[in-house]
């Protein structure tokens, strides 16, 4: 395909979020219109510089590396420990996880409340405090466009569904399970372990949010064009 780098014309700031992580969706108009108006031309770009553009139906892009990392990041270990968390908590207060989690929002004032009652969980992810829930949990989750963040008050964005889908398909194979066995506890969700993450990276998605740190992301995009340029020569 013949690229016209003219027509990209947020190649750079697009780069520069999907690079770090981030997933552009409605709440980014620029980034997301131009993702969608030339999705063809963004996917061959990002393919020569060794990424897959994924467009998810529900509205946003990310990036998934060609090569998995040698361990399941731990930011995703911890947003996605932190889903299994919400839609507990969700339910035992009569909440709808999927609508909160969908669209709505949690209350900056809920998360001491939370810590305590899932204490024992949050340890395994070496957070013990509110600060901490707040540093390396809900403000991951805001830099990497899983949700937005406004007075106190953590709206969830449609990206949300990558850690939804893993949560839904979990309660699934239990539902499947509890309709074999009469009696089946569910264990508590746990940060897995080393044989674990070599099944989980076996997966498409394995939620990677690896921040790709090995080459500057000004040296990636350059590198990727000219390699991109040299191949239409």
């Amino acid at each position: 395909m013949q690229l016209d780098l003219s027509e990209l014309s947020q190649l750079a700031p697009i780069f520069r979020e999907l690079f770090k992580g981030y997933h552009v969706s409605r709440r980014d108009p620029e980034l997301y219109a131009q993702l969608s108006n030339f999705q063809d031309q963004y996917r061959t770009l990002f393919k020569a510089l060794g990424f897959e553009l994924v467009c998810d139906t529900r509205g946003f892009y990310y990036f998934v590396p060609d090569m998995a990392a040698a361990a399941v990041n731990k930011t995703a270990q911890r947003l996605a420990l932190f889903t299994f968390i919400l839609v507990e908590h969700l339910a035992d207060q009569g909440r709808d996880p999927i609508a909160v989690l969908d669209g709505g929002s949690l209350g900056r004032e809920e998360l001491p409340s939370l810590l305590e009652k899932y204490r024992d969980l949050f340890i395994q992810a070496e957070v013990q405090t509110v600060e901490e829930l707040e540093e390396k949990i809900m403000r991951r989750m805001t830099q990497l466009g899983f949700a937005g963040e406004e007075n106190g008050v953590y709206r969830f964005l449609p990206p949300m569904h990558r850690f939804l889908d893993v949560c839904l398909s979990v309660q699934q194979d239990r539902d499947l399970a509890a309709s074999v066995h009469s009696v089946l506890p569910l264990p508590a969700p746990v940060l897995i372990d080393e044989a674990a993450e070599a099944k989980f990276l076996e997966t498409d998605d394995p939620l990677d949010l690896t921040e790709f740190d090995e080459e500057s992301e000004e040296d990636a995009l350059a590198r990727a064009i000219a390699e991109e340029q040299e191949s239409d020569a």
